[in-house]
């Protein structure tokens, strides 16, 4: 067995460990990294930590502590109150505003979880109101944080466009933030038309059949199910992870009587919308590094305002930090020790990049189901050039193709999105939840890496 073989093994039995227990996998790449260079490499200490990507680090925590302090100062409330005084009782552009909420703070370089966990709470609590599944705005939502993810002061945007960098198709930034945006617009209404007509036709069939006081069903396809309904199929095929979740809170039906609760547009959540307009500039038309923009702009609202400091360090994701750079920090020491090369020779000895393309595609989609994405974007990324660099086929669409494949599943309750969503709903609606994602997920598998290639890479849309 090769030296690399084994090298792989590792990383492979990280992300299992990781995906399996509640260990953290970066934690177990980062000193599995010591031992296979050292041991297995011959490499020294001092070139191992050479390999801990800084620059993406420095992004990490200055984007997780920026969106920590834009919740904590009820920034998210007012836009949240913003959305909803704007949609009215318009409830088609309670989604839409959702969706757009979301996929703005990830393009703005909100990790895509954060994101999340900022939107879905809000979000679910807006469908609950206009009698909307929840899991239909939850699909939303995934997919708006999605759709802004691979914007270029994103982490996502930054491992997608280095890239596009080592195929020679730098110029192709804003194409593939404008491609992934639209993808995911168009799976954000499918999945929402989807869910709401699944709905809707159970709904009736359970209305049709029940009788007395068996319980109250709205008629606008909403989120609400009779009451002391479960999550199973009345035809009994075991496939309602789709049935409609009850929610009869107080706070609902508050909510419901009331309207929203005015938010104050106060001048530190003003100036805190200002922060993230200016990241926007200083990142993009610039060219300031994203990681000190972000810092830099944090820094400056918690001199404004230091009772949000304690709060938003806390509040950080440093479990997914730890996560993407110790995967990270093994793929370098993989690159440096030679695997990578030996992995890209293998792909090249397909004799078809095209081919090549598409199994890539799948192998990132079944990868980031379980594991975390930009964790697989870092794996993954030294080996697309080799193929994106093919003359028959365009950088950008192979890319794009990948970057989509990856980041589409994240649905999944496995990953840290979808969990998320759980976390979102209510505690009667977790199993729900949990088969519905995941046959959303295992959906996504199978059909979004082949389209993919097919419009981008075949067709050579990019």
């Amino acid at each position: 067995m090769s030296l690399s073989l084994i090298a792989f093994l590792v990383l492979v039995a990280a992300f299992a460990v990781g995906s399996f227990t509640k260990i953290n996998a970066g934690l177990l790449a980062t000193v599995a990294a010591f031992g296979v260079g050292t041991l297995l490499a011959g490499m020294s200490i001092k070139d191992v930590i050479g390999q801990f990507p800084a620059g993406l680090f420095f992004i990490l925590v200055g984007a997780t502590l920026l969106f920590a302090i834009v919740r904590i100062n009820g920034t998210i409330d007012l836009l949240a109150y913003w959305a909803e005084r704007l949609a009215g009782d318009r409830k088609i552009l309670v989604p839409i505003l959702m969706f757009l909420l979301t996929a703005a703070l990830a393009s703005a370089g909100a990790f895509t979880p954060a994101a999340i966990a900022i939107v879905a709470p809000v979000g679910l609590a807006l469908g609950m109101r206009f009698g909307i599944s929840t899991l239909a705005m939850g699909l939303v939502i995934v997919q708006g944080a999605n759709a802004g993810a691979f914007s270029p002061v994103n982490p996502f945007g930054v491992l997608a466009n280095k890239m596009l960098d080592g195929a020679g198709a730098s110029d192709g930034s804003f194409k593939l933030y404008a491609y992934c945006f639209v993808f995911n617009a168009i799976l954000a209404a499918i999945a929402y038309v989807l869910v709401q007509a699944i709905m809707k036709r159970r709904m009736a069939k359970t209305e049709s059949g029940q009788t007395g006081d068996a319980g109250h069903v709205e008629h606008d396809g909403g989120a609400a199910a009779p009451a002391g309904s479960s999550a199973t199929d009345p035809s009994g095929t075991g496939t309602a992870v789709l049935t409609a979740p009850a929610h009869t809170s107080v706070a609902a039906e508050s909510t419901i009587r009331t309207g929203p609760e005015k938010v104050a547009a106060t001048p530190m959540r003003i100036l805190t919308l200002v922060g993230i307009a200016s990241l926007l500039v200083l990142t993009t038309v610039l060219g300031l590094d994203v990681g000190v923009a972000s810092l830099v702009i944090a820094t400056m609202l918690i001199v404004l305002d230091s009772s949000v400091q304690k709060p938003a360090v806390e509040s950080m994701p440093w479990s997914a930090i730890i996560l993407v750079t110790g995967i990270v920090t093994y793929v370098g020491m993989l690159e440096k020790m030679g695997a990578l090369k030996e992995l890209q020779e293998g792909i090249a000895g397909l004799g078809n990049s095209s081919l090549a393309a598409l199994i890539t595609s799948y192998v990132v989609a079944i990868v980031s189901a379980f594991a975390s994405t930009t964790g697989t974007l870092g794996v993954i990324s030294p080996v697309v050039a080799p193929i994106a660099m093919d003359p028959l086929l365009t950088p950008l669409g192979v890319v794009t193709a990948i970057a989509i494949s990856s980041s589409v599943v994240d649905v999944s309750p496995m990953s840290t999105s979808g969990a998320l969503l759980m976390a979102s709903a209510q505690p009667k609606d977790e199993r729900m939840f949990f088969r519905a994602l995941l046959l959303w997920a295992i959906a996504m598998i199978g059909i979004v890496p082949l389209l993919v290639w097919f419009v981008f890479v075949q067709l050579g849309l990019g």
